[in-house]
């Protein structure tokens, strides 16, 4: 057993680390098996040394971030004690983040992991970005906040929202209602996202202008987007077609991000994803940044992170790739414009 100290500079941020009754604390002791009091202006902590040493690192991590004026969370802890395993704490700084926008209520939006950070930078330094990882780890969320920012800095003159309507295992074709009815349950999650950053009001007077425009991919074909930001969901569901048709709309002034999970493909088993094809057609093409988030950029629910993991260890190891039929463990290397998630 050893004990090492960590001057407490300010309370206050000793008070945003260790969380509403010491819940966060409770994380860190837990995961090393270590005892830390808060006394006399100092932080002990108590154990064995190698487990001191990672709540010692993951503890001055969590005090800078709180120095920069971040809220510390659960969700906080349990990625910087990752990042500390994973030998990268000289990386947490890097999750002091910057604001990417304001939603209609006043709450900042802003990358919550590396990876999610490194996603956002591509949108603003590409004129196209596939971002490619399981659900929750922000694609689309992000996509739009971006989407919604360079709209209200005049980057862009409208906004344009897409996904290819495929059913996840159901068919919703006699579903009541007009053609409008009938797309809108696919295009949900584009639309919640929409009303969150702006408010339903202000959502509805610019669809009106023309300012919005959220629509089923097939509506894409034959148009030339000029000075618009879009942004194609779900993209894994798209044959190799509609994705050539989708990227060939690009105009001047444009900006396009493509999203999708390519463990989530609900189209026939002889149809290759569009998606797919693109992320190795396109890797290495300037101006266009292929970002691959993980698992350990998930943001919802810890239980969402777990169950991606059962489901990535349940996977045949030698189960031939959808694509080229070879054994599909091989981990690509990385080329250019290509932002790999380790």
């Amino acid at each position: 057993m050893i004990e090492r100290t960590i001057p407490v500079e300010r309370v206050e941020d000793v008070i945003n680390v260790f969380g509403s009754f010491d819940q966060n604390l409770r994380i860190i002791e837990n995961e090393y098996g270590v005892t830390v009091i808060n006394r006399d202006e100092q932080l002990r902590i108590s154990g064995d040394p190698e487990a001191v040493m990672y709540a010692e690192k993951a503890i001055n991590g969590l005090l800078a971030l709180a120095a920069k004026g971040e809220q510390i969370d659960s969700q906080n802890v349990r990625y910087i004690i990752k990042l500390v395993g994973e030998g990268r704490e000289e990386r947490i700084p890097d999750l002091a983040r910057d604001v990417i926008c304001v939603t209609a209520k006043g709450k900042p939006i802003k990358a919550k992991t590396i990876g999610q950070k490194e996603y956002v930078n591509a949108i603003m330094d590409n004129t196209i970005t596939l971002g490619v990882g399981p659900a929750g780890t922000g694609k689309t969320y992000l996509a739009v906040a971006a989407a919604v920012a360079a709209f209200r800095a005049e980057k862009v003159s409208r906004i344009i929202l897409t996904r290819p309507a495929v059913e996840a295992g159901e068919r919703l074709g006699f579903l009541p209602g007009d053609l409008q009815s009938k797309v809108d349950p696919y295009l949900r999650p584009l639309y919640d996202a929409l009303f969150e950053m702006l408010g339903t009001e202000t959502y509805n007077k610019y669809l009106e202008r023309g300012n919005i425009e959220v629509a089923p991919l097939a509506y894409m074909r034959g148009r030339t987007l000029d000075d618009s930001f879009i942004i194609l969901d779900e993209a894994q569901n798209t044959s190799r077609e509609q994705m050539k048709m989708f990227l060939t709309r690009l105009g001047f002034g444009s900006k396009i991000v493509i999203t999708g999970d390519v463990t989530q493909i609900d189209l026939p088993a002889d149809k290759v994803s569009g998606l797919k094809e693109a992320m190795k057609v396109l890797d290495g093409v300037e101006d266009i940044a292929i970002c691959k988030l993980t698992g350990a950029d998930v943001v919802r629910h810890e239980l969402v992170q777990k169950i991606i993991e059962a489901y990535e260890k349940a996977e045949p190891m030698d189960a031939p790739s959808e694509v080229s039929g070879r054994k599909a463990y091989h981990k690509p290397v990385p080329r250019k414009n290509s932002v790999d998630r380790k």
